[in-house]
């Protein structure tokens, strides 16, 4: 459909959006697929991810994609984007900390209680004599969002027979600096032998001004491609992707299917002297007002030419475009680079978060 089609139908209704909205946040009504002719409607509001023979998909904020068949609409328009802050955002732990779990989906989750466990498994176990591989500790975490239902001891009992069977070893992801519960949960863990691993800031930031950079670089995002699907280059620039022929090479592997899921997913790639391999890389997932960005990498070679500035750019511009006004990341602590880097880009520490071992 390349141009606005009117319907007549209880009033004027009129679908505004063509194939050229691809990418924005839309609202849709359509007639009901409910077998019969009483004239129902459903209405959809999400981001048109796509549009291709006669069916559109619409990802709602909470990652569930509608499929749409074209000739069942019967109104539909773009929603515009709340107005741009350039003041910093204010959120909650638990706003920021279910934002941040859609951005980077496990393969496979299981409720206990208020906790979240989840696994993303690369490879099958046994295979090799190396046993399960998760790829990262993010996609193979406990998320614990209140209370798991059982005493302690009960939980981290279920939580380790839950891992093991999965062949990877237990981790809960924790935080500290939201006060409360969460830094009462981190001393349980250590009293009763969890050790902690790896930690990381999360980090906010307000986005308009991600999307203006000043100076030299203002003109660099024209370099940079935007795409919706993860392909072979970008995975081979991905430090966690296993590299050629490995784990993410595999069409329904866990590497592939945790980088597509979310609410909004984009890649952002700069291509390099070698076509097959991009010089810099990123991911942006839009989820109402936030846009999380992770996997922002660049050749080593290519460092300190603005380029990792330059993905962040490209990809603020694109979440500004769906309505988004808030920026997040999340970076190891000992990542003195990139701290640095981010430190200039206005990004604040929210909080830390921990990953502890059981």
């Amino acid at each position: 459909m390349d141009s606005a089609v009117e319907f007549a139908a209880m009033g004027r209704l009129e679908v505004r959006i063509t194939v050229h909205d691809v990418g924005k946040r839309i609202s849709v009504r359509r007639l009901a697929d409910t077998g019969d002719s009483d004239g129902r409607f459903t209405d959809t509001v999400g981001i048109l991810t796509s549009w291709d023979d006669g069916t559109l998909v619409v990802t709602r904020r909470t990652g569930e994609r509608v499929h749409i068949a074209e000739s069942s609409l019967v109104a539909g328009k773009v929603v515009p984007g709340a107005p741009v802050r350039r003041r910093g955002p204010s959120a909650s732990y638990a706003e920021l900390a279910r934002v941040t779990a859609r951005a980077w989906q496990p393969v496979e989750s299981e409720p206990l209680g208020d906790w979240v466990l989840r696994a993303a498994v690369r490879r099958a176990p046994g295979t090799a004599g190396t046993g399960a591989v998760g790829f990262t500790r993010r996609a193979n975490s406990v998320l614990p969002l209140g209370d798991p239902g059982l005493p302690l001891p009960e939980a981290l009992s279920a939580v380790r027979a839950w891992y093991a069977r999965r062949g990877l070893p237990p981790y809960i992801q924790t935080a500290t600096g939201t006060a409360g519960a969460q830094e009462r949960l981190c001393a349980d863990l250590e009293a009763a032998g969890w050790r902690r691993e790896v930690t990381a800031e999360l980090r906010t930031a307000p986005l308009a001004p991600l999307a203006d950079p000043a100076g030299d670089r203002a003109a660099q995002p024209a370099r940079v491609r935007l795409h919706r699907d993860v392909d072979e280059g970008w995975l081979r620039r991905y430090n966690r992707s296993g590299g050629p022929g490995g784990p993410a090479a595999e069409p329904g592997g866990a590497v592939r299917t945790v980088l597509a899921a979310g609410p909004s997913v984009w890649f952002a790639s700069v291509p390099g002297e070698a076509p097959e391999v991009p010089v810099a890389i990123g991911r942006c997932v839009v989820d109402g007002r936030w846009a999380g960005f992770m996997a922002v990498e660049v050749d080593p070679a290519a460092r300190r030419r603005g380029l990792a500035t330059a993905v962040m750019t490209a990809l603020a511009r694109r979440a500004l475009d769906e309505g988004a006004s808030a920026a997040w990341l999340q970076v190891e602590s000992d990542n003195t680079g990139a701290r640095a880097l981010y430190d200039g880009m206005g990004f604040d520490v929210h909080h830390s978060y921990h990953h502890y071992r059981g």
